[in-house]
């Protein structure tokens, strides 16, 4: 029997992640019309499930895109939004609006490259951001236990909930490739036995976007 399930969509494209730019909280501006349009596919999908079964609570991080493809996601769905700050991304510190390009080479790799090391002055490091998304994602898991949780998230947040519910040591050199409008699907099973187990149904869905890649590459 699947108790809990937590559902992340990764945000849909945004213009920093077109222009290259590292998306903190100064330079996020949200949405592209590509990523709109991912975002409205997704929720298509989503809409058919939450008619069959319906989702009780949507969290959204403060990012514009975040805010953007949850209220996207709510309207649809006719769901109330949650703002969580606890949802946000990883801090930036000085990196924010710099080339991402620019950044890696400064730091010698992307943020996990040296995951106890900051990749910008005031950033955060890749494992002290991990266990603190981690740790907020299992404070709501528990919150809305024997409930269906959605979320339109950062990669990195489906990144840590994949580290938390995995039980991946931090600094593992391994990866997860999180596309933007993607649904990735956790649920927690017991058994009649009374045992208790999360699974991974899905990482990074894309299937609802097949036509929308090949309308772009026509």
């Amino acid at each position: 029997m699947i108790t809990t399930e937590l559902v992340f969509v990764r945000h849909g494209e945004a213009q920093c992640n077109v222009d290259g730019l590292v998306g903190g909280p100064s330079t996020c501006t949200g949405l592209t019309d590509r990523g709109y349009a991912q975002v409205k596919r997704t929720t298509v999908r989503l809409a058919a499930e939450h008619h069959v079964k319906p989702f009780d609570a949507l969290y959204a991080g403060p990012r514009i895109r975040l805010r953007q493809t949850g209220e996207i996601i709510s309207q649809a769905l006719r769901i109330s939004l949650i703002i969580d700050d606890r949802l946000d991304g990883p801090a930036h510190g000085a990196a924010d609006g710099r080339p991402w390009a620019e950044v890696k080479t400064a730091a010698d790799g992307g943020p996990h490259a040296h995951p106890d090391t900051p990749w910008a002055a005031g950033s955060d490091t890749w494992n002290g951001y991990l266990e603190r998304a981690a740790r907020s994602l299992k404070e709501l898991a528990e919150q809305h236990e024997g409930e269906r949780i959605l979320f339109a998230a950062h990669g990195e947040t489906v990144i840590a909930a994949h580290t938390l519910l995995l039980g991946i040591p931090l600094g593992s050199p391994a990866g997860f490739t999180v596309s933007h409008g993607s649904i990735t699907r956790w649920q927690h099973h017991l058994n009649r036995l009374g045992q208790r187990r999360w699974m991974l149904d899905r990482h990074n869905d894309t299937e609802h976007l097949i036509a929308l890649d090949r309308e772009a590459a026509s």
